[in-house]
């Protein structure tokens, strides 16, 4: 090839995905915004969002027991902050912070445009209200709480916030 020339591979739309080489010479034009996924790492990617969603759908919403219990907000707060030097209340709140967390990076990986503006914390937010809002209306025996809707929304937005920050870092 020639010095000074960039290779890039790509598919044409319409010749049934086969390979050709850009051999223009000179430098590389960016945008200035990360690039999107590749075909091949964008189903990659979505296989991934889909098994990190199944197995957060497995964590949340299986049963464990009849009815509900409703855990207030002030009293799991009181309850999170007496408690911090228990194990036991560390795993619940560390077990809430990353629950979302790597679906939120798997998500914002597969769709860049999740990562800017109020998108990530919106989705983020009606993640975790979905999930205490399904746990109560299936009745699953498990304890509805506000507060822990918070904090998966919260370590999804930190997680999905730091994977966007990288990747406008690296473009």
């Amino acid at each position: 090839m020639l010095a000074g020339c960039v290779e890039v591979a790509h598919r044409r739309v319409g010749d049934g995905g086969a390979m050709t080489t850009d051999t223009r010479p000179g430098p590389r034009v960016t945008t200035g915004r990360p690039a999107a996924p590749d075909d091949g790492s964008r189903a990659g990617l979505t296989a991934a969002v889909l098994l990190a969603a199944g197995v957060v759908a497995l964590l949340t919403l299986t049963p464990a027991g009849r009815g509900y219990a409703f855990g207030d907000p002030v009293t799991e707060l009181r309850w999170y902050a007496a408690g911090l030097d228990s194990p036991g209340t560390l795993a619940q709140l560390l077990g809430n912070l990353l629950l979302l967390a790597p679906l939120a990076g798997l998500a914002v990986l597969r769709w860049p445009a999740l990562g800017r503006g109020g998108r990530l914390l919106a989705a983020a937010v009606t993640a975790g209200a979905t999930i205490e809002l399904l746990q109560w209306t299936l009745s699953l025996g498990r304890v509805v709480s506000p507060l822990d809707a918070l904090l998966n929304a919260t370590g999804a937005v930190l997680v999905g916030g730091l994977v966007a920050a990288s990747r406008r870092l690296r473009a």
